[in-house]
């Protein structure tokens, strides 16, 4: 099983830790093209930081973000499991999993992101600022920018298995599952049950609930149907919410009331 996820904008401190070795991430296939986001993001929060605060979207409050994408190549780096943080991250709680669980996330999480196109949970990384709905003077829009690199890495990184797609919106721009790798992934809307309607938060924990409860069973769906199969076994609500399309991704409601 192949879970995605988006990164959380709010990140935890990169800390002490040895700097950032770009030749050690996972998917290697990506990493030119990392090279080329690292590069611009740093030479233009280096060089202009009223006008890397209008690139990146930042507000005043957030001006210290711009000086820290600048130390990005000599700041500490943490796995990024430390790094993420925020709703989705708190519900998923990876430092309390069983070294089981734990053995199972570090395997089949690959968070996606503006910066680095993905990274497992065990690839160390900077704290950094940069969204997939960036856009970088020099390489543009960064969700079309990773469509090329992502197309030739995320086949073969997809395995045979389950793929899981929890990413927003401007995550999926990124990458699209096609043909048979799109017939075994599901993705997952959460909606409020009484409403129908998605809010961000009870999206996000139940999102990392979800996974959580996964991992820790420890049973791995072989495909969308098992996964509605063992997802309703764990006590969620899941709908369909039309018919099932070869070659698409298989669409799940997931209703809540609230979040406990």
């Amino acid at each position: 099983m192949l879970v995605l996820l988006p990164p959380s904008e709010g990140k935890a401190a990169s800390g002490s830790g040895t700097p950032l070795k770009p030749e050690s991430l996972s998917l290697p296939g990506l990493a030119d093209a990392r090279a080329a986001v690292l590069d611009e993001l740093v030479e233009l929060c280096a060089a202009d930081e009223e006008k890397a605060r209008e690139v990146l979207g930042l507000s005043e409050g957030l001006r210290g973000e711009v000086a820290k994408n600048a130390g990005l190549r000599t700041t500490g780096a943490r796995p990024a499991g430390q790094i993420y943080t925020g709703v989705l991250y708190d519900a998923l709680d990876l430092a309390s999993l069983d070294a089981a669980a734990r053995r199972r996330a570090e395997a089949s999480l690959l968070v996606f992101s503006g910066l680095w196109g993905a990274v497992r949970i065990t690839d160390r990384i900077p704290s950094y600022r940069c969204s997939m709905g960036v856009k970088l003077p020099g390489l543009g829009a960064l969700g079309s920018y990773w469509r090329g690199p992502m197309a030739d890495v995320m086949p073969e990184a997809a395995g045979e298995g389950l793929v899981l797609d929890l990413r927003s919106a401007a995550y999926t721009a990124a990458w699209k599952p096609k043909g048979e790798v799109a017939d075994r992934t599901a993705s997952v809307r959460v909606l409020h049950a009484p409403t129908r309607k998605v809010v961000s938060h009870f999206n996000k924990a139940t999102k990392g609930r979800i996974v959580r409860d996964l991992l820790l069973t420890g049973g791995v769906p072989a495909g969308p149907d098992e996964l509605v199969e063992a997802l309703r076994e764990l006590g969620y609500e899941v709908e369909i919410p039309g018919p099932v399309k070869p070659g698409k991704p298989l669409q799940l409601d997931v209703l809540v009331d609230e979040i406990h």
